[in-house]
């Protein structure tokens, strides 16, 4: 049987490395499909599933939104956080955000959209997510938006959190928070698009069974943070709700949306269409 190629989209992160261990090392197999990994940053990744270029990739939840008709939500390879998540950080203290430039990972980010859901009047500023904190550090920008290993670093820069999304979202909700998702193309059709979430189930599976040489791999995407921040952070966002959203994950997606929608951040909810195997 000759198998199909499909790319597989995720970021250059220590997670989502552990995570696609199992493919990657060819510990899990497909007997139809050949994955051909694609590894970018969130925001690029968020840009090309709106150009409808990947397969299957990892997006933002927020990303969704923009491409709903076009792909599925896998159950498997979500990232949440629980009482944790995106911060915001300053080189000197900072009252309020109010009309300060604030260096942000992208738009399309959920950090960018928690953002907006608890500041006001702030002004955001594109950058790639790694040269937010060097830029606050330098006194290039004020403040900063963190996502990835940033979250557990920022003091090693010299840097202060001004407040931390994570611990601001759990006073409200006892609910997860989500931040990143994978998602399948629809137009595959439901044989492979379950064919894709078997091995990314069974790649997540093979990693956590299998932690020191998933995370030995998973290292080489620290950028040169120690091993045990490294692990601290990994099993930070590969949890329960990476192997299964199941109805919690399903609710802390509908609750985002629906804080959005209520402040009036986006225009309409997205069905969440979720692939379950």
């Amino acid at each position: 049987m000759t198998k199909i190629k499909m790319r597989l989209g995720h970021s250059p992160d220590p997670d989502d490395a552990f995570m696609f261990y199992g493919i990657a090392a060819g510990k899990v197999t497909s007997d139809k499909i050949d994955f051909e990994h694609v590894i970018e940053d969130i925001q690029s990744l968020n840009k090309r599933a709106i150009n409808k270029e990947l397969e299957t990739t990892a997006i933002s939840a927020h990303g969704y939104l923009k491409v709903q008709d076009d792909y599925r939500i896998m159950s498997c390879g979500a990232s949440m956080g629980e009482g944790y998540g995106p911060i915001v950080v300053s080189k000197e203290p900072v009252a309020s955000l109010e009309g300060k430039e604030i260096g942000v990972p992208g738009k399309l980010t959920t950090a960018f959209l928690l953002l907006c859901i608890y500041a006001d009047g702030f002004i955001p500023v594109e950058m790639p997510f790694d040269e937010i904190m060097p830029s606050v550090a330098r006194g290039d920008i004020e403040t900063g938006l963190l996502i990835h290993e940033g979250q557990l670093t920022y003091k090693d820069a010299g840097l202060r959190m001004l407040f931390d999304i994570g611990e601001l979202w759990a006073k409200e909700t006892p609910l997860p928070l989500p931040l990143g998702l994978n998602v399948v193309k629809r137009d595959i059709g439901e044989e492979l698009q379950k064919e894709v979430l078997r091995a990314h189930k069974e790649s997540i599976e093979y990693g956590l069974a299998h932690k020191k040489e998933a995370l030995e791999y998973a290292m080489k995407y620290g950028r040169g943070i120690g091993e045990d921040v490294g692990e601290k952070f990994v099993l930070m966002y590969v949890n329960k709700y990476t192997q299964d959203l199941g109805g919690t994950g399903k609710a802390a997606l509908e609750y985002l949306f629906d804080r959005a929608y209520d402040k009036g951040i986006i225009k309409e909810k997205p069905k969440l269409d979720i692939l379950e195997i």
